[in-house]
């Protein structure tokens, strides 16, 4: 198992991982219009045998109460279906984080499932008295602090980037 970043030639297996980990198109034209729209990203593959089997995502999020500071989101996460439960995508997750850290970003928000995410360090972000644009359960909107004390301080709410919002 290779796990690399994503490059140009990979935009149409990226597209048909996304497409077969989620009910529909959604994910994959959402990565498409990111590629195009937001910077940085980061884009991470999971190379098997030369095929594309699993796919992550990073962008910029935003904190209303303090836009400087460099946050990011995961979002999506993709694994082939047969390629599933097999610690693929927790591989490309704490990759992501390093390239996060790496990056300089100070925080990463995910809106994921809570029994997968707090194994990479991720909380509630109702414990840093963030909450999600979305309307979604708090249990289910976490934050990892990649700098210590980093979001002490703030609250308020955190914004994805506009082509979230398009979906």
């Amino acid at each position: 198992m290779n796990y690399r970043l994503e490059q140009a030639a990979d935009r149409d297996a990226v597209y048909a991982v996304n497409v077969a980990a989620f009910p529909g198109k959604e994910e994959a034209e959402l990565v498409d219009k990111l590629r195009e729209t937001a910077e940085p990203l980061i884009s991470l593959v999971a190379e098997d045998n030369g095929k594309i089997i699993g796919h992550i995502l990073f962008s910029p999020v935003t904190l209303a109460s303090d836009s400087t500071l460099q946050l990011m989101g995961l979002a999506p996460m993709a694994v082939l279906p047969q390629h599933q439960k097999q610690g693929i995508g927790s591989r490309l997750v704490a990759l992501g984080l390093e390239h996060c850290q790496l990056l300089g970003a100070g925080a990463v928000a995910v809106l994921g499932h809570p029994a997968f995410y707090p194994r990479f360090g991720f909380t509630s972000a109702t414990g840093f008295g963030i909450k999600s644009e979305y309307d979604v359960p708090p249990e289910v909107f976490m934050i990892k602090e990649l700098l210590p004390g980093y979001l002490s301080g703030n609250n308020g709410t955190i914004s994805y980037h506009q082509a979230f919002s398009e979906l």
